[in-house]
């Protein structure tokens, strides 16, 4: 019993360090009308946050805290003329055999 707990607590420990959580990055911020005019950010288009907003009122605004996603570096091209050479090389060592 003493072990079949131990296993279970390993396992919900492991379960919470799982992800982690991440904070919403759009764009587009959706304001709706209402009591307690609620705010949700989660909206990649102006299209998208304005459907929303026109079924249940409200208005759309950009995000000012938006941080878009760092640009990633672009790859180096392998040099296929090289590539080939050695491919032939090699290819032709090994077919003779």
């Amino acid at each position: 019993m003493k072990i079949l707990l131990f296993a279970l607590a390993i396992l919900i420990v492991a379960a919470g360090l799982g992800t982690r959580a991440v904070a919403q990055n759009y764009p587009w911020c959706a304001i709706f009308d209402g009591g307690a005019n609620s705010t949700s950010c989660s909206f990649d288009t102006v299209a998208q946050c304005m459907a929303t907003v026109s079924g249940v009122g409200g208005f759309c605004m950009p995000n000012n805290l938006y941080q878009p996603p760092a640009a990633t570096p672009a790859r180096r091209k392998h040099n296929s003329s090289s590539a080939f050479s050695h491919a032939t090389v090699f290819g032709a060592c090994c077919w003779l055999a």
